[in-house]
């Protein structure tokens, strides 16, 4: 079984946000970037998957400009055997990237797309989505728990009620949450395997895709301040306060 497991290069989750001054985006000029955690803990259950004998073949991919490559030497680092690497200096919005790994998927016929359930850039929680849509694949999304037998997947997801399990036949798309898994420490043995691993490089337009974005970005501020709070002395002049000045309640 072979797995495609899509990488992102963002902002690291440790790094404060700055927006520009021009507010036409985020400053990220020499800010540490790092592979989107969600996508770091597809890759992990990806490994896993793969060491317990369900998958044979790990092909890790990015979207994005020519330093994605260094996000998908750590997926390979990690355990991917191999990368690839359709890069691009324009704006990819969501819509873009699922066409773009619907190309790929009609391609490398993967049985799983795993992916993380979002970006922590964006928060768009929307590539998993539209590829399976494009590709008319099963899906199964916030997935906390998974198991790949006989041809099918269940999984376990995350729903506002609890948890609800469902199976689906493969191929499919899987989008992972947080309580799958913990990524494992990337050694540097494993790293210095990485470099030797293979990497290809391509282009939207050769797999026929116009990454153009179709919305457009008017302005980026900063959300408003917070005001710092006030004590009151008992629940009656907190509920007038919520009525009154808030008009909450």
């Amino acid at each position: 079984m072979k797995v495609l497991v899509p990488v992102k290069r963002v902002v690291d989750y440790n790094v404060k946000v700055r927006v520009k001054s021009d507010q036409t985006g985020v400053d990220i000029a020499n800010v540490k970037m790092s592979m989107n955690p969600f996508d770091e803990i597809a890759v992990e259950e990806a490994v896993r998957l793969k060491e317990a004998g369900a998958a044979t073949e790990i092909v890790a991919v990015s979207c994005g400009v020519a330093q994605c490559q260094e996000t998908l030497r750590t997926a390979m680092a990690i355990g991917a055997d191999r990368a690839i690497l359709v890069e691009s200096d324009a704006e990819l919005q969501p819509l873009a990237v699922a066409k773009i790994l619907k190309a790929l998927v009609d391609k490398e016929k993967p049985s799983l797309i795993l992916c993380g359930k979002q970006a922590i850039d964006d928060d768009a929680n929307q590539t998993g989505q539209m590829l399976a849509a494009l590709a008319d694949l099963s899906q199964a999304t916030f997935v906390s728990k998974l198991k790949i037998a006989d041809g099918a997947a269940t999984a376990t997801r995350e729903v506002d009620g609890g948890l609800e399990t469902i199976s689906i036949k493969l191929p499919a798309v899987v989008t992972v949450d947080l309580r799958l898994n913990e990524p494992r420490y990337v050694t540097l043995p494993n790293i210095m395997k990485a470099k030797k691993k293979p990497l290809q490089t391509m282009k939207p337009a050769d797999l026929g895709v116009d990454p153009a974005p179709r919305i457009k970005t008017l302005k980026v501020t900063d959300p408003p301040a917070r005001k710092a709070g006030v004590k009151v002395p008992d629940v009656a002049t907190l509920v007038a306060k919520l009525k009154n000045e808030a008009k909450c309640i």
